[in-house]
C-alpha cells in the first residue's frame, strides 16, 4: 500500500460520480450473466453498482480501504486487496472488470495474469482505461505524475500484450470518446 492514499482523500467525491458508460460495459461484458463478477480496483463500487442488477453477485476489490469504506452500495461485497495478489481460487468468476485502474497498479503484467487466473474458462475480462493516445488523457497523466500517483498509462495494444503469454481465447478492442475497452476471453 502506498505511504499516502490519494484515493482515500478523494473517495467521498468519487462515490458521488455516476458511471456514464453502463451500456458500453453491458455490451463489452455480455451482460446479463449468471454467477459472480469481480470488480478489480473498483474503489467505491460506482461501476459495480451500475451493473449490479445484471449479475448474481459482485465482489469489489481495491487496495484503498478508504475507497471501499466510502462505498454507499450495500449490495456489493467489498474486499481490501491488491490486484497483484487476488485472494481467490483459480477459475472463480464469470466476469472480471477493471475500470480506470490499470494505470494505477504497481505491476500491470502481474495484475493481468492474476485477473486472468481467477476468470472461469469461457469468461470475459474487461479492462476500461482512458485512451493515452488522446491529448486530454496525456494532460491527466502529467497531472497524476505531479500528484505522485505513480500512474503508468498503456496504449490499447500494450494492454492486449499483457496477455500474450496466456491462453487467451479471443481479444478485442473497443474505442469511443477517449476511452478504451480491452476485452479478453478465456
Amino acid at each position: 500500500m502506498p505511504a499516502f492514499d490519494h484515493f482515500a482523500v478523494i473517495a467521498p467525491l468519487y462515490a458521488r460520480v455516476p458511471y456514464s458508460k453502463t451500456e458500453v460495459m453491458r455490451e463489452a461484458a455480455s451482460l446479463p450473466v449468471r454467477g459472480c463478477l469481480l470488480d478489480v480496483g473498483g474503489g467505491t463500487g460506482r461501476v459495480a453498482s451500475a451493473i449490479r442488477d445484471l449479475v448474481d453477485e459482485i465482489i469489489v476489490t481495491d487496495v484503498s480501504f478508504g475507497m471501499l469504506k466510502a462505498s454507499p452500495h450495500a449490495a456489493l461485497t467489498p474486499l481490501c486487496s491488491g490486484s497483484e495478489s487476488l485472494p481467490f481460487a483459480d477459475n472463480t468468476f464469470e466476469r472480471v472488470i477493471m475500470v480506470d485502474a490499470l494505470h494505477h497498479v504497481i505491476d500491470q503484467a502481474h495484475t493481468a495474469r492474476e485477473m486472468f487466473r481467477v476468470l472461469k474458462p469461457g469468461g470475459l475480462l474487461i479492462i476500461e482505461e482512458p485512451d493515452i493516445r488522446t491529448f486530454g488523457v496525456k494532460l491527466i497523466a502529467i497531472a497524476e505524475k505531479l500528484l505522485w500517483m505513480r500512474s503508468h498509462f498503456l496504449a490499447p495494444d500494450q494492454i492486449v500484450k499483457l496477455f500474450a503469454s496466456l491462453r487467451v481465447g479471443k481479444s478485442s478492442i473497443k474505442i469511443a470518446d477517449g476511452t478504451v475497452w480491452v476485452i479478453i476471453e478465456k
